[in-house]
């Protein structure tokens, strides 16, 4: 913080401001602010009864909730990308990764695919919801691909992403800061030899449960393997209190995805 007073807070407090001054401040273009995002990681089970439809019937079901998901999918309002879990994770069979600006919007398209016929065979085996936030352990330490450095998100065109929720030890939180982000700048320059691997960061503290998400995106998962396996040797990694489960998820077209389950 420094010691400058804007003209409001100088008249107040009895300081003088002229009146050139108090002008200025109210024609000063303010810096463009970063809108966070609302970010949520659903995870649907089918239950077993659907797959015993007749075809003609799954196939219409499956075009209806493709159309919702797809109705979704409006620029500036909120973006939906699709992922099968089928043979992955045995307690879900798709994930929908959603990235909006509003609560509202996430809770209204959860309720409209719901009532669709496919709807009423789904059930949600897992949820994060999280937001976007600006890493203070990533300033200076920025490259292309670190999403949460920007406090936004821009997912890539990677064919696998891998999403786990994630919580830190409360002793993390105690620690000075200085020593935070030396224990950070050594974590953040393992995920430095692996450039193939997108990070996204989000963060949920109050939101829900865990204290973050994070979804690694990659076309290689021998990278991400070989990333978590050395980052299990840092300094950090003590200060890890929970970080799974760990959803291993492909990228794929709505109508895709739901082809897979059956």
């Amino acid at each position: 913080m420094t010691d400058t007073m804007t003209p409001e807070i100088a008249m107040e407090t009895g300081a003088p401001a002229a009146d050139s001054q108090i002008a200025a401040a109210k024609e000063a273009p303010k810096e463009k602010e970063i809108k966070r995002q609302i970010v949520s990681f659903q995870f649907f089970k089918v239950m077993p009864e659907w797959r015993r439809l007749p075809a003609e019937e799954r196939a219409a079901h499956k075009q209806a909730l493709a159309g919702v998901i797809e109705s979704w999918n409006q620029a500036d309002r909120m973006l939906t990308l699709t992922y099968s879990t089928v043979g992955t994770r045995s307690e879900c069979d798709m994930m929908l990764w959603r990235i909006c600006t509003t609560v509202d919007d996430i809770n209204r398209m959860t309720a409209e695919m719901m009532t669709t016929p496919m709807g009423g065979y789904m059930e949600t085996a897992f949820s994060y919801l999280a937001m976007t936030k600006r890493s203070q352990y990533l300033i200076g330490h920025e490259h292309e691909g670190q999403a949460d450095s920007r406090g936004f998100l821009r997912p890539g065109r990677q064919k696998y992403i891998f999403v786990y929720p994630f919580w830190k030890t409360r002793a993390w939180y105690l620690l000075p800061k200085d020593e935070r982000q030396r224990l950070m700048t050594e974590h953040i320059r393992v995920g430095h030899l692996y450039p193939r691997v997108k990070l996204n960061t989000t963060y949920s503290f109050g939101l829900d449960d865990q204290e973050f998400v994070v979804a690694f995106e990659t076309n290689y998962p021998e990278d991400f393997l070989d990333l978590v396996e050395q980052l299990r040797g840092t300094e950090i990694s003590a200060y890890t209190l929970k970080d799974y489960p760990i959803f291993t998820c492909v990228r794929m077209t709505a109508q895709e995805m739901l082809d897979r389950v059956g």
